[in-house]
């Protein structure tokens, strides 16, 4: 089974890890830790880098922190992974969702005004399959109305909007670094910002709220999202790699692109935009509506020819977790829906070989000849 994505390990992840072992310094105290903050903040141009547990964290720590509460209201697109809802929720914050662009698989940006209210506090960007989010009219938005911005940066570490690095753009900024992200730590996440007591307060909540004066008295509840520094070491490790990494992802982006040119049935993850190049964090295919079957069955169809293949997000809109709340009850948001229903990535793993691509375009074009 070809699968959907293996890290690549090779560079200084053994030297690094063996540092830390021998050393002793394995827990978030070590020097690793404050080595990789430092380099992905240099790389994205932001004062401050706050490690966490993983990219679900950072979301919870960047909403917590940013003061998010009952009453308020952030617009998030409907088609992303549930950690962005989820982190809004928990705050007691409300949803306000948005559909996507066909054109970028990304939220569509000339649907957010018509979401903002009087009570609306926040904006989060979410860059997903390799195209950001087009940001100039979306600060602009923000700007205009005095709304924060969270970006989700997790699957576009390296790429860039005209120009300037992905994590950025937003008030406070977040990254994944789980094993299918162009830096791997396993599990890992990163908070990067500008404003000083911003990142005083991320610090904080990761960190259980302790306070330097009297460490075990609280006066508010944080969490435990600390990073090792065995994580650390890898990521840093992984970050010496990551031009390279951007590289070889774009490479197999547009070897799929031209091998499966013409299929018929098969709309391909979109090329470019005029102010971004496709990274190509996974490649995405959408099935044509013509095709008597969905995503679903389509992996079925790749898994019995030893292809992995993972589906596209499913709509916030239709979440059970969300639905049974009585939230979003009328709400339809197609271009979301169809996506999720039709769309799903193909092996797309920085360690994929030559053959294992080319035995994943024969069982997509296998597949597509049988009902075409």
């Amino acid at each position: 089974m070809i699968p959907v994505n293996e890290p690549l390990l090779d560079g200084n992840e053994r030297l690094y890890l063996n540092e830390c072992i021998e050393s002793g310094w394995i827990s978030s105290d070590g020097a690793f830790v404050e080595r990789f903050e430092r380099a992905m903040a240099d790389y994205v141009g932001r004062k401050h880098a706050i490690a966490v547990a993983n990219g679900s964290a950072a979301l919870d720590v960047a909403a917590a922190a940013l003061g998010l509460g009952p009453g308020d209201e952030v617009i998030i697109p409907t088609h992303t992974i549930i950690s962005c809802a989820s982190a809004i929720v928990r705050t007691g914050a409300s949803l306000r969702l948005v559909d996507s662009d066909s054109q970028t698989w990304n939220m569509d940006v000339t649907k957010i005004e018509d979401a903002i209210s009087s009570r609306t506090r926040a904006i989060m960007a979410v860059h997903t399959f390799g195209l950001p989010v087009d940001m100039t009219p979306l600060l602009d938005i923000a700007s205009k109305h005095g709304l924060a911005v969270i970006e989700d940066a997790a699957q576009a570490i390296g790429q860039t909007y005209d120009g300037a690095k992905c994590g950025s753009f937003g008030d406070i900024s977040c990254f994944s670094f789980y094993a299918n992200k162009h830096i791997t730590t396993g599990e890992g996440g990163m908070i990067v910002c500008d404003d000083d007591a911003l990142a005083a307060r991320a610090r904080s909540l990761r960190n259980l709220c302790f306070k330097p004066e009297r460490r075990f008295v609280h006066e508010e509840l944080g969490w435990n999202y600390r990073m090792s520094s065995l994580q650390a070491a890898v990521g840093l490790a992984q970050f010496e790699r990551l031009d390279a990494h951007i590289e070889r992802k774009r490479e197999l982006g547009r070897r799929y692109e031209s091998l499966l040119r013409g299929v018929r049935g098969v709309e391909l993850a979109p090329l470019a935009r005029p102010y971004a190049e496709n990274v190509y964090w996974v490649f995405g295919v959408m099935l044509d509506d013509s095709l008597p079957f969905g995503a679903d069955e389509a992996r079925s169809m790749l898994a019995e020819m030893n292809v992995s293949a993972r589906p596209f997000f499913w709509p916030m809109h239709e979440q059970p977790v969300f639905r049974n709340q009585g939230l979003f009850d009328g709400e339809r948001y197609p271009v979301a829906e169809r996506m999720s229903r039709r769309g799903f990535y193909l092996p797309s793993g920085l360690a994929l070989t030559e053959t294992q691509q080319d035995h994943a375009v024969a069982a997509v074009r296998m597949m597509m000849a049988k009902f075409l």
